[in-house]
């Protein structure tokens, strides 16, 4: 699916994390050709619901939908009415290991944009997922992100750039250290245009990049048709990244209505993370933080502002979780559409904020994002019509991705040869 140059399976090293097993794991990643008949087929592009249909799934994509009857060759699955959908897409997470992946997966998640993790344990994500060795999601990969103080794990794996360890400070810096994570064939560069807001240490409104840093960034990204994501919290980041030609504003919390109208203008993406904020608050979660709390209760109702600006201004918005999906995670995808639905959106757009608008976003709409006849088999099956129960998104029944199951609700594996299946009540 992905536009790759082949990368060697030795970064996955650092994946090697034991996930545990239960009952509604599939026993295998096999790619068997599957027809699921009695589904009703939500339209995400329209909000059509295309009732009783047979959908065949051949070769990890869509071979055909309709009401055809099923070919001899396929195992069977007898849906029974339930809404399919296509399998989700997460704009901003920090996955990095075995185990993280599958949670997504299993949340209903079959494409992942990484938010930046360390030895590039996204990228051997990816080439596993690539060459059949693990059930996705599949990844959209970025190595590290492009600041003033790189990590310092960034150096063991690069260290020919050790002259960058003391600050990247100059435009000649700052282009060599997109270089950096392209010579390990990342398929998008992040940037930092503010502080972050995760750190009790931190301003997320100040401004780290100008706009000439972050043009000098495009520019260099743009040599191998890679688009940027900037991180922006502050809104002088956020408009000096919309100007130097950024594809997506991660988060978002402080922009004023003129960046969102140049956002508007120059078809910038808003991806705005509305979960992760909510994490800070709770008890639990991946950002149980004493200090952090104080800053989220200012964060989390300018946030909420900025998004429902945004909506009313005509922003495309995607939907984004910034979660490591780790074992302390809370927070999930369909939380975040919910979250839409209840600051205005309708659940159709909710959706599209984590499908179809997703894959736009990534330029990835002739391959993910939507169920069609010819795109990639990554579907989720939910109980109910999320277009009248938008909750219903956040408990996926059956997950597919690249046509291999990756959770099984329905205890579709069961099923041996061709005939009949259906799913357990």
């Amino acid at each position: 699916m992905r536009r790759h140059v082949a990368t060697g399976l030795c970064l996955v090293a650092v994946l090697c994390t034991s996930v545990g097993t239960t009952a509604q794991r599939p026993t295998t990643t096999s790619n068997d050709p599957l027809a699921l008949t009695n589904a009703n087929v939500v339209d995400v592009r329209t909000g059509r619901i295309i009732v009783n249909a047979t959908i065949v799934l051949r070769n990890g994509k869509i071979e055909s939908i309709g009401s055809n009857a099923r070919p001899a060759d396929t195992k069977v699955v007898d849906l029974k009415g339930k809404y399919v959908l296509p399998g989700l897409i997460d704009a901003h997470t920090h996955a990095a290991d075995l185990a993280d992946f599958r949670r997504a997966l299993e949340s209903g998640v079959t494409t992942v944009r990484s938010g930046g993790v360390s030895h590039y344990a996204d990228v051997g994500f990816r080439e596993l997922v690539k060459h059949g060795a693990a059930a996705g999601p599949d990844v959209i990969a970025v190595g590290y992100h492009v600041r003033p103080q790189l990590a310092n794990e960034a150096f063991l794996s690069d260290p020919q750039y050790w002259d960058l360890m003391a600050g990247v400070k100059t435009i000649e810096q700052i282009r060599r250290a997109v270089p950096m994570n392209l010579s390990h064939d990342v398929d998008w560069i992040k940037i930092h245009a503010t502080e972050r807001g995760s750190l009790a240490d931190t301003d997320p409104r100040k401004q780290v990049f100008t706009e000439e840093e972050i043009s000098a960034i495009v520019r260099e990204s743009a040599t191998r048709n890679v688009s940027v994501m900037a991180h922006a919290h502050g809104d002088e980041g956020a408009i000096a990244a919309v100007k130097a030609g950024v594809r997506t504003i991660e988060h978002g919390t402080y922009v004023s209505d003129a960046t969102l109208k140049l956002m508007k203008e120059r078809g910038t993406y808003l991806v705005p993370t509305y979960t992760v904020v909510t994490d800070i608050l709770d008890a639990g979660g991946e950002h149980d933080v004493a200090a952090l709390r104080a800053r989220g209760q200012h964060m989390l109702p300018r946030l909420r502002d900025a998004i429902k600006r945004a909506h009313k201004i005509g922003v495309t918005i995607v939907a984004a979780t910034d979660t490591r999906y780790g074992p302390n995670s809370i927070i999930r995808i369909g939380q975040g559409i919910t979250h839409f639905v209840e600051m205005g959106f309708t659940p159709l757009e909710a959706i599209q904020s984590a499908t179809v608008r997703n894959a736009e976003m990534l330029r990835l709409e002739k391959s993910i994002g939507v169920v069609e006849t010819g795109h990639e088999a990554d579907l989720i099956a939910v109980e109910k019509n999320p277009l009248e129960d938008i909750v219903t998104i956040q408990d996926p029944l059956l997950v597919i991705s690249n046509g291999r199951i990756g959770l099984d609700r329905l205890n579709v594996q069961r099923a041996t040869g061709t005939g009949s299946v259906e799913p357990s009540k």
